[in-house]
């Protein structure tokens, strides 16, 4: 058994800003994206997937809004595609497919959460987190793999090492250092991706890294006694960065067996009404059929 687990916030953005045209509904509501969402879904589950579950930031803020003032927020996104965040989540369901709208924590840490549950299940063998996110990086390991599906590449642990020239389990470690534009926090001032990596192959953590740069022993590392003084004056700055990157473990997210699609619902069909497209609504009947499956 393999089990796919999707950023469905990645997916939203994603479909939003592809050079497409949208849809508008019959009452005037974009709907564009969710219809593209909806569709790639299906196309995975007739590409074989089984046991699937969509992640999504219900709310942008979360906990992490509270540990660091510059954390992502929702600002600046366009209306037209925030108001698709509670459609996608209705629409994906009427698909059949199981979703994790996030609240107090993020789409990220459904995700991590999941593959957790996913890799303690005997049966499953392989477990396939699909977004590029480099945060869910650390999750990479033993059946665990991260797939960006608009670029098609898939990383296992060796993946990542080459990647980000650590191991995933210093992910948060090494985003606290050169910091996460992406969720708004900065890393500390002249770490750059080479030299942060550089040092946790040497120490593997912060608290490691001496203060005194003569003792880091890294070759080709520049401006090293500022950037020491800058570590020594950041360090707790750099924990709470560590803190931010780190995913939870613990979102609510169910079981493996609960994220087996068993068919779509019956109101998918006002839904592929609504988006235009009657017949997304048949090829997910039709694949059900074939696996013997029903109205969930």
């Amino acid at each position: 058994m393999r089990v796919h687990l999707i950023d469905g916030t990645y997916e939203l953005f994603r479909q939003f800003l592809a050079p497409r045209p949208g849809h508008l509904d019959g009452g005037g509501t974009e709907v564009g994206a969710t219809r593209a969402v909806v569709a790639s879904m299906l196309t995975m589950l007739e590409d074989g997937a089984t046991h699937l579950g969509v992640a999504t930031d219900h709310v942008i803020e979360s906990f992490r809004n509270d540990l660091w003032e510059t954390y992502k927020t929702g600002e600046g996104i366009d209306p037209l595609l925030r108001e698709q965040f509670p459609i996608l989540e209705d629409a994906l369901t009427a698909l059949g497919v199981t979703v994790w709208p996030m609240v107090e924590y993020e789409a990220d840490d459904a995700l991590a959460s999941a593959a957790v549950v996913a890799s303690a299940d005997a049966r499953v063998e392989q477990v396939i987190i699909c977004t590029p996110d480099k945060d869910l990086g650390q999750c990479v390991g033993g059946k665990v793999v991260q797939l960006d599906r608009r670029r098609d590449t898939l990383l296992d642990a060796d993946g990542v090492r080459e990647k980000f020239g650590v191991v995933p389990a210093s992910i948060p470690v090494w985003l606290a250092l050169v910091g996460d534009s992406a969720d708004g926090f900065p890393g500390l001032p002249g770490f750059g991706a080479k030299t942060a990596a550089a040092l946790l192959a040497r120490f593997g953590h912060i608290e490691a890294i001496p203060d005194d740069a003569h003792a880091w022993g890294v070759a080709g590392v520049r401006g090293a006694d500022r950037l020491a003084a800058t570590l020594v004056a950041g360090r707790a700055v750099a924990a709470r960065f560590k803190d931010l990157a780190t995913l939870r473990l613990d979102a609510p997210v169910g079981t493996v067996d609960e994220w087996q699609w068993r068919g779509p619902r019956s109101e998918l069909g006002e839904w592929c009404v609504r988006f235009g497209s009657p017949r997304l609504a048949e090829r997910a009947a039709k694949l059900a059929t074939q696996r013997g499956s029903g109205d969930s």
